[in-house]
């Protein structure tokens, strides 16, 4: 009796591949994808979730950014991930058929049926466990419903001339445009050419074909449609390389909330310029700084701070790091063109670690990346970092109007990494000994020394 009914559940289901590694069940998927819907980035959602950050990268990248499945929460009507965790405990304690039934509230036979057809048998004999037994059953539960352009030919015709036709003249002479490399699974080459085609954008394509097919009901499809066709690859409907025909060219797709993401995640509460001490602001106490980039060509930058109340202005030289130019570019490789964190924290560092105390009191900066390692400036220089409020250069005036006059050497559209750190001191040095008005025609070197004066005198004071 056990055989033939064996025999009857193989009947009815095909041989099953190999599982590998049991797969995360669906509970786990939504809750990544809920995730992904807040704004996370794929790792991060992987990390809430308790999944590793291939894992999470993985489901994204094959995704399209988007979630590749309704997220209806279960009915109840079949066994749950739980209820089978529950199955799996009661049978290796011993438990009958009936008993585990009463036990989960289920029918004697759901649960017999469970035991046969979704054990385990890798291991030469029939054994329960709830990961293989989920696995088995969601694998068994999929059915795919085929999208409407795989299943109307002459819509998916419509659709893709729509998006990928060529361009013509008015006479109808086609113009094949550009040639362009093959596609690489990222977003669009940047600074190079695209292919000329219709490029009409989903929305139009859906709003048009309802006046060019008034009377035929086969011929609608929505544009979120068309997106997810492009986006997720179990579609299967149209080709991805199709994306490089839309506007941004996006290889994924970017959920609404991913732009609602704090952008300066460097700036910490302690850091606003709120926090900065008061005596900062009238200028009447020397010491304040505000720094900032004078960006060049291939991303090659000076480093400028000027002291506010003197106008005291100090360059960094900013070199290139080892291989650069040898080592191919990465989205997540090494920061090698000079101003990455480390390294302008480095040689900022470096620059200021000659002031006395009394004139390093604090530093205002811009809210770039290069200062994400302020934390680390702090704690090897003593002097804490500000930063300016988003979009407001006026808080650091003093900084933006020294960098207009570094323009005078330093024009934009030049490469600012072929200056050696002596040539750029050469130009701080004219600055400093410029006669500026707001300091009654002194020079900022001259201010700078009367206060450094001041300070020895009050130290020699001190200690007689």
């Amino acid at each position: 009796m056990v055989r033939r009914q064996r025999a009857a559940d193989r009947a009815i289901r095909p041989a099953m591949r190999s599982p590998g590694h049991p797969k995360f069940h669906r509970e786990v998927e939504v809750a990544f994808w809920d995730e992904i819907a807040k704004g996370l980035l794929p790792e991060e959602a992987a990390a809430a979730v308790g999944v590793s950050q291939p894992v999470g990268g993985r489901w994204f990248r094959h995704g399209g950014g988007m979630r590749p499945f309704d997220p209806k929460p279960p009915t109840g009507r079949y066994l749950s991930f739980r209820e089978r965790e529950e199955i799996a405990l009661l049978k290796v304690q011993g438990k009958g058929v009936r008993e585990i039934a009463r036990t989960v509230g289920r029918n004697p036979g759901t649960i017999s049926r469970e035991l046969r057809r979704n054990a385990a048998t890798r291991s030469g004999k029939v054994e329960y466990r709830a990961s293989v037994a989920q696995w088995k059953a969601d694998l068994v539960a999929r059915r795919p419903k085929m999208a409407k352009l795989v299943t109307n030919p002459r819509l998916h015709a419509y659709v893709q001339e729509r998006l990928s036709g060529q361009i013509s003249r008015p006479d109808g002479t086609p113009i094949e445009g550009p040639t362009t490399g093959k596609w690489t699974g990222r977003n669009k080459p940047h600074r190079k050419d695209r292919a000329w085609v219709q490029a009409w954008s989903p929305e139009q394509i859906a709003n048009r074909i309802k006046l060019d097919f008034p009377d035929d009901e086969s011929m609608r499809i929505s544009h979120e449609a068309i997106y997810q066709a492009l986006y997720i690859e179990s579609r299967g409907a149209l080709k991805r390389e199709l994306i490089l025909c839309l506007r941004t060219g996006r290889a994924l797709r970017a959920p609404r909330a991913r732009s609602r993401r704090k952008t300066w995640a460097h700036v910490t509460p302690e850091a606003l310029l709120s926090e900065r001490p008061a005596e900062a602001e009238d200028r009447a106490v020397p010491g304040h700084w505000e720094g900032d980039l004078i960006i060049g060509l291939e991303r090659s930058a000076v480093g400028t701070v000027v002291e506010r109340t003197t106008r005291f202005t100090m360059l960094v030289h900013l070199p290139r790091e080892e291989g650069y130019g040898e080592i191919q570019r990465t989205k997540t490789g090494p920061a090698l063109a000079g101003y990455g964190a480390i390294s302008m924290k480095n040689a900022l560092a470096t620059t200021m670690s000659t002031l006395p105390a009394q004139l390093a009191r604090s530093l205002t900066w811009d809210r770039g990346k290069e200062m994400s390692a302020h934390t680390q400036f702090k704690v090897e220089t003593g002097i804490p970092v500000f930063f300016a409020d988003p979009h407001s250069p006026w808080q650091r005036g003093t900084n933006e109007n020294t960098n207009g006059l570094l323009r005078q050497y330093f024009p934009k559209g030049t490469d600012l990494s072929r200056w050696s750190a002596e040539e750029i001191d050469a130009v701080a040095h004219a600055l400093n000994t410029r006669p500026r008005k707001t300091l009654g025609w002194k020079t900022p070197a001259e201010a700078f020394n009367e206060y450094l004066q001041l300070l020895q005198q009050d130290g020699v004071a001190s200690t007689s």
